[in-house]
């Protein structure tokens, strides 16, 4: 987390060069507002390039990030946002993972509706979906629900919740410094359904998938699933926190739950058979380091077999991060495979 020493620094700066009255509302001499500006770019960083939205359906929209990886050059705009439409205000799906993103998210919001932003869902812990939830209080007020499972809210009120910040601050190389940890304040539950005017949101959580709290959103009206981070689209996902079977139990209960939706992903484009190929895919690693076990084979064996698999193989040259990750996933894979087996 940002040094408090520094976020003290970047506030005075902000007040003697003139931020806090332009924030006011107050005028500036033509050079003392080109040079505030100026200063607010050095200390917030520049406003995140615009992601135009795109209507998946009558009430849902998504701001798509096309890389799978926080960098300095994407200044961390990894994780796609989505936002429902409702004739009482817009609902916010996983806002991001800093304030510029999330002031980025607002403008696109008002591009579609001038209704207020009336709740947040963030899906899971990683920092990646929920920093951004401090560019919703600022903009919205610090009473905006922000839900999320209890499990999820406990991780943000505790070290996760710095831990994530700085870890994103590192690998953007401070892009997103000024972003403060802003943590849920309400408690959902697997099976609640929220209206909000015009649309149903059906909440789902079935056990440890991609984390031991994943909270997936099902727009009622519109067939369409937020999955978080429980599939992806052509990226390897990260399953540290995770379990391999719990996720194929978890796809299991939300096909018999939610039947035939646009199942749209923290990280890739939507589709109806996103579950299915994702599933394919994570089999090819689980099944092979799961047989390996039970053959009493070695896990450079395990590996060996799963990078065989056609279900692996056939994503090796696409996949963004595969080379660099699938050596652990499948380490994490044969761990299990061994608790599961034994």
């Amino acid at each position: 987390m940002p040094d408090p020493s520094r976020r003290r620094l970047l506030r005075g700066l902000s007040a003697g060069l003139g931020l806090s009255a332009l924030g006011a509302g107050l005028s500036l001499a033509p050079g003392a507002r080109l040079l505030a500006a100026q200063a607010g770019d050095f200390i917030i960083g520049p406003p995140v390039p615009d992601v135009a939205p795109r209507q998946l359906s009558e009430h849902v929209w998504l701001i798509h990030a096309e890389d799978g990886f926080p960098t300095p050059e994407n200044r961390g705009l990894m994780a796609s946002i989505t936002f429902v439409v409702t004739s009482a205000g817009v609902v916010v799906l996983d806002p991001g993972c800093s304030l510029q993103i999330g002031r980025m998210a607002i403008r696109m919001i008002r591009r579609v509706t001038e209704r207020p932003v009336v709740a947040v869902f963030n899906s899971h812990y990683h920092g990646d979906h929920w920093l951004a939830n401090h560019a919703f209080v600022e903009a919205f007020g610090a009473d905006l629900p922000i839900h999320a499972l209890e499990h999820t809210l406990a991780q943000l009120r505790g070290v996760a919740g710095s831990m994530w910040l700085t870890l994103m601050v590192c690998w953007t190389n401070h892009a997103n410094a000024v972003t403060e940890v802003v943590a849920p304040n309400r408690t959902v539950v697997h099976g609640q359904r929220l209206r909000f005017g015009d649309v149903t949101l059906a909440l789902h959580h079935h056990g440890t998938a991609h984390t031991p709290s994943d909270l997936n959103v099902e727009v009622v009206e519109d067939r369409v699933t937020h999955v978080g981070d429980i599939a992806m689209g052509d990226r390897i996902a990260n399953i540290d926190d995770g379990s391999y079977p719990g996720t194929f139990r978890c796809y299991a209960a939300l096909r018999r739950d939610a039947g035939r939706q646009l199942w749209l992903p923290g990280h890739g484009l939507p589709s109806h058979d996103l579950l299915d190929r994702y599933e394919r895919f994570l089999r090819g690693i689980w099944e092979p380091c799961l047989q390996a076990v039970k053959d009493g084979a070695d896990e450079a064996e395990a590996r060996a077999r799963v990078l065989r698999d056609p279900r692996v193989a056939e994503h090796a040259a696409t996949m963004a991060g595969f080379a660099a990750n699938i050596g652990k996933y499948v380490s994490l894979a044969y761990l299990e495979a061994e608790k599961e087996a034994f």
